[in-house]
């Protein structure tokens, strides 16, 4: 059965799409089966494989709202082993159309399960927002990969992004844990980076990731080209980290690390 791992934050630019993306990719080259799924409605990480969003037949709006199976939806990509389901633009209508619908927080988990044991690992690309389709990620999910950007407010958002982690756990998900916390967009050039990185791993200790994403232009200049770093650029110094983060994701299900969310008094 699949792994389900929600690469979740709020706050825009933080790295959500470049990071489910690539650890998809490195994912499938380790010999991984797996799906990448794709909520956020800009479909970033769908254009960033090189889907062509104008053409598609259906997208995840299908099978949220539609019903339509999610073998239908699924499309192959470029990397052997990984496939994708991709979104549109027209997602953006979903949070709107889920408000009134029955069993509206548990719609993709629902989508989700009849394909999970056809994958070893499933990554959810969420949008930047906590509505109604990031809830739905963070029922379908087992875990959560959190980017944070090195910048000065890096912490800020993090506690609204928890309080509504524990009580999705408490009433949706009761097995929801964090698989950790990744620092994204490092300049290595800058104390304030470094600053940020010991910030966040004086507050949550060894759920941060040891694998730090640097500020690299080839994964900004990947995704025009659809291609994943893996094949844009494969020796560039956020290739080579990204490939180091998937080793430390599969390091850290074998070990079995996961940590169940505490209340939110438990996180300051």
């Amino acid at each position: 059965m699949a792994r389900v791992i929600a690469v979740v934050n709020q706050k825009g630019g933080v790295g959500k799409s470049t990071t489910a993306l690539n650890v998809s990719a490195y994912m499938a080259s380790f010999g991984k089966r797996t799906l990448l799924v794709d909520t956020d409605p800009q479909g970033n990480a769908s254009s960033g494989i090189g889907i062509e969003k104008d053409a598609l037949k259906y997208s995840i709006y299908d099978s949220i709202i539609d019903e339509v199976p999610l073998t239908s939806v699924i499309q192959k990509t470029i990397i052997p082993g990984l496939d994708i389901v991709p979104a549109t633009l027209k997602l953006a209508g979903a949070e709107v159309e889920l408000v009134s619908a029955l069993s509206r927080e548990t719609r993709l988990a629902a989508c989700l399960e009849p394909v999970l044991g056809d994958y070893d690992f499933v990554f959810i690309d969420c949008p930047p927002s906590l509505g109604l389709l990031t809830i739905n990620a963070l029922v379908a999910a087992n875990s959560l990969l959190i980017p944070v950007q090195c910048e000065y407010y890096a912490l800020e958002g993090l506690r609204q992004l928890l309080d509504t982690i524990e009580l999705v756990r408490r009433h949706l998900n009761r097995s929801l844990v964090i698989e950790g916390f990744l620092m994204t967009m490092h300049d290595s050039r800058t104390n304030l980076s470094q600053q940020v990185v010991e910030d966040v791993k004086n507050h949550y200790g060894s759920k941060v990731f040891r694998t730090v994403i640097p500020r690299n232009v080839t994964l900004s200049e990947a995704p025009s080209f659809g291609l994943p770093i893996i094949r844009y650029d494969p020796k560039s110094r956020g290739a080579l980290a990204y490939e180091e983060l998937a080793k430390e994701v599969l390091e850290r299900g074998e070990e079995k690390t996961g940590q169940r969310i505490g209340r939110p008094d438990s996180w300051r």
